[in-house]
């Protein structure tokens, strides 16, 4: 049979499960979106910007059963993507990048767009394939597939040159997608030795990140058989349920909520699953971390790099809380007495609750009780995205989420501009469910006008956006040391004329008393079909713990003398203004 490379790409693409594909097409992808064109299964999406559609492709990676991918034109359309790329890779998230490339048969030099991509992308991709052949279509898809989804999952780059898309060659066969079967490592020895902590540990903690997301059910049996502690990352924020009696928030220690900082109190050893120990998730790696270090991650080149571990474990979550909870004595019984850590995280978490919602304010929107107010009105399985920025440290903080996958934020690349795209995307993938956008306005201003691509396809996503003015966490960080902003205060932006220009509804929210009544409007608006921008006047003054406790941390390892400097330097600059 005779084929065109693609139709050979879209064949590979169907047999890997992809739904959606994000781009620009242009003239060394156009026989691409022809053939997408032509697909029952897969939904080519037009966008205004490639980089909005690698976060959106990121967003479906982590909000849906297939995996997300771009089809774009190459260099140009590829650096724009770059951003998007490099969060999932630094985020551990699956994503297949498909490009065009300059015609390799025509002998000619200087083409439109002709770069090294291989070259481009290597730092940001597990790998990357230039395609010679028709019949390497399929075979490199299926490869790239696999690699992209196992082990620590991440972007693969594919340029598939133009003259392949273009002309026909013949096929002997068409293969079908077999998954990758994995062997499980067998690590009884190290089981046995985490075991043997465990059991030994006086208060013990669980510590969760990303990894771990898929593997509820059996960290709820672990945390509960061991009366535990569990405190996730940033991005592993809805791998354990807020609303369980044993969860304590993001992080623990000084950057974290009082819940999280006074369970894990002296801490004797810390089962960590799915996570890095990265500089974000550690406070600026202030987090107290015990010598007795159970560190599991499906990635063993993550170990050791931030904290020693005393046992480290190679393997996906599930597997490895599965050994545990298998091989655990069944007449062991924790030595802590159930009702006393419950209790104290309950009432930790109330006061702290309490000390955000205990006012109201006429003047300006006040975080705890937006938060408040958003998660009574939200379903369990409503999506919350955020992007980076003094927001999203107050939804992690303020927001209790209850399902997996149902918190998205950008963390390790931490990119300005991802929540916009990413939250349209994931009502794209999740159409009957509630889709929230928390951004703040500097964020918004990057990738705002993508919310033609919802009134476009119809996809009733809200976005709220925090407005204040400025970039609002690194003014803070310049305002605590340095008392005085510099680039961080934005133009006097009218949101209302983003909306008009998009499609999209907009209303405006200015204090605490209108909160039930504007959220009660976006969310009826939303259902039927149309985004909706809210203008969230936001009250900055208090600061996330996380913020108050990187500043301490990172001004504490300062050289005494430079320590010295640091603080006269604001002392002054306070009282001459």
């Amino acid at each position: 049979m005779k084929k065109t490379g693609a139709w050979l790409a879209v064949y590979a693409l169907e047999q890997v499960g992809v739904k959606y594909t994000f781009g620009i097409p242009g003239v060394h992808t156009t026989e691409i979106y022809d053939a997408l064109n032509s697909s029952t299964q897969i939904q080519p999406t037009l966008v205004t910007h490639e980089g909005s559609g690698s976060f959106m492709a990121d967003a479906i990676s982590r909000t849906s059963g297939s995996i997300g991918t771009i089809v774009v034109v190459p260099a140009a359309g590829v650096t724009h993507a770059m951003s998007g790329i490099g969060e999932a890779f630094l985020d551990g998230i699956p994503m297949l990048v498909i490009t065009g490339g300059t015609r390799k048969d025509t002998g000619r030099s200087y083409q439109l767009h002709e770069l090294d991509q291989k070259k481009l992308v290597a730092a940001v991709t597990k790998n990357a394939f230039v395609i010679e052949k028709h019949e390497d279509i399929i075979p490199t898809i299926f490869e790239a597939y696999d690699i992209a989804t196992s082990g620590e999952p991440g972007p693969v780059f594919i340029e598939i040159p133009a003259e392949l898309q273009l002309f026909q060659a013949e096929i002997d066969h068409l293969p079908t997608y077999q998954h990758l079967s994995t062997t499980s490592v067998k690590q009884e020895e190290k089981i046995q030795s985490a075991i043997e902590m465990l059991k030994n540990s006086e208060k013990p903690g669980i510590y969760l990140g990303w990894g771990a997301v898929d593997a509820h059910e059996q960290s709820i049996a672990l945390a509960e058989l061991l009366e535990a502690p569990v405190a996730t990352t940033l991005q592993g924020i809805s791998s354990f349920p807020a609303n369980h009696p044993l969860h304590t928030g993001m992080g623990f220690g000084p950057c974290s909520v009082p819940a999280g900082e006074k369970a894990f109190e002296d801490c004797d050893c810390l089962l960590a699953v799915g996570v890095r120990f990265s500089e974000l998730a550690t406070g600026s790696y202030s987090l107290p971390v015990p010598e007795n270090l159970i560190h599991v991650d499906i990635n063993s080149d993550v170990f050791d790099k931030n904290y020693p571990s005393k046992v480290s474990i190679t393997g996906d979550a599930s597997e490895v809380f599965k050994s545990i909870l298998n091989t655990f004595p069944k007449e062991w019984k924790s030595k802590r007495e159930m009702g006393p850590l419950r209790q104290l995280i309950a009432e930790e978490k109330k006061k702290y609750k309490n000390e955000w919602c205990k006012n109201i304010n006429e003047k300006l929107v006040s975080p705890g009780n937006f938060f408040k107010a958003l998660r009574e009105k939200l379903t369990d399985d409503a999506f919350l995205l955020t992007d980076d920025g003094n927001h999203t440290f107050l939804a992690a903080e303020q927001f209790p989420v209850h399902q997996a996958r149902r918190f998205v934020s950008p963390t390790d690349f931490n990119c300005m501009g991802y929540c916009v795209p990413a939250t349209i995307a994931t009502k794209l993938a999740n159409p009957e469910k509630q889709v929230v956008g928390i951004v703040g306005d500097g964020a918004f201003l990057m990738t705002c006008m993508e919310i033609i691509t919802a009134s476009s396809l119809n996809l009733g996503a809200i976005f709220c956006v925090f407005h204040d003015g400025e970039l609002g966490q690194i003014s803070q960080f310049q305002k605590i040391p340095l008392n005085r902003k510099t680039c961080t205060i934005l133009g006097d932006i009218k949101l209302e004329g983003v909306a008009t220009a998009t499609g999209a509804a907009y209303i405006d929210l200015t204090n605490d008393k209108e909160i039930d009544r504007v959220l009660d409007e976006a969310l009826k608006i939303s259902s039927k079909g149309q985004p909706v921008i809210v203008d969230v006047r936001i009250d900055y003054s208090r600061k996330s713990r996380l913020t108050t406790g990187v500043v301490k941390a990172n001004l504490a390892r300062f050289p005494l003398g430079e320590k010295v400097r640091f603080i006269g330097r604001a002392v002054k600059r306070k009282v001459t203004g």
